[in-house]
């Protein structure tokens, strides 16, 4: 049982009916991609007010609190080590992202990956080595292969598309549709910035890429050019 004072604050704002809401929402049926997750009915901007209340708990607290069921105690835990980072010298970003790849497992469902990895992960490797991404991009792991490429937003605002374009490509015929949105939105976000780059990448491997993958990719275009990607001419 978790009795830490943030834990405390979380149930204090539990909402039933919303929980409801969410379960179904984020998949927590049996077999399906949230399965076992626990919700306490929290919207996002009450849990990002606890944790800038609670950016200095320490990493043995955020550890108990990504080691629970409960989704929004591991949401608000990612929260708060988003925010650590922001304020932290490089050392400390270093122990962060460390204790971060120690908990993917922890970080199991899709708003969990999106709201942290470009923030922490991303954002650390502007300036390192991005091995790591293409290390997660393999893995057996739904989750870390979606953290591969969704770390990889950070790269696209700074204008670097080379990582998001290659992992997209590790990715192209990857079966789970949250993946195949992930690089679907990840391509969009290329073409925002770049959008012949955007274009030379689907002119390469449309033909290739499953129907969402593709639809993600393409949803901002003019209606008669989704419509020649979709029909494959």
């Amino acid at each position: 049982m978790v009795k830490l004072k943030i834990a405390q604050e979380l149930k204090a704002s539990a909402n039933p009916e919303k929980a409801v809401i969410l379960s179904s929402f984020f998949k927590t049926a049996p077999g399906e991609y949230g399965a076992g997750d626990i919700f306490l009915g929290i919207m996002v901007p009450r849990q990002r007010e606890i944790a800038r209340n609670n950016i200095d708990v320490s990493l043995n607290e955020l550890q108990i609190l990504l080691n629970s069921k409960i989704h929004e105690f591991r949401l608000t835990a990612l929260l708060i080590l988003v925010f650590k980072y922001e304020r932290s010298d490089l050392k400390d970003r270093k122990k962060l992202v460390d204790f971060y790849l120690k908990n993917t497992n922890n970080i199991n469902n899709w708003d969990l990956v999106d709201l942290s990895a470009p923030k922490i992960l991303g954002a650390y490797l502007l300036d390192f080595d991005r091995k790591p991404l293409y290390k997660l991009a393999v893995s057996k792991n739904l989750w870390q292969r979606r953290i591969a490429i969704i770390s990889t937003l950070a790269f696209i605002k700074q204008n670097q598309f080379e990582d998001t374009l290659n992992i997209a490509q590790v990715l192209l015929s990857d079966q789970h549709d949250l993946i195949q949105k992930a690089v679907g939105w990840m391509l969009r976000e290329v073409g925002k910035k770049n959008l012949k780059l955007e274009l030379e990448f689907l002119y390469k491997y449309y033909k290739l890429m499953p129907r969402t993958m593709l639809r993600y990719a393409i949803e901002k275009f003019p209606e008669n050019k989704r419509k020649q990607f979709l029909n494959k001419k």
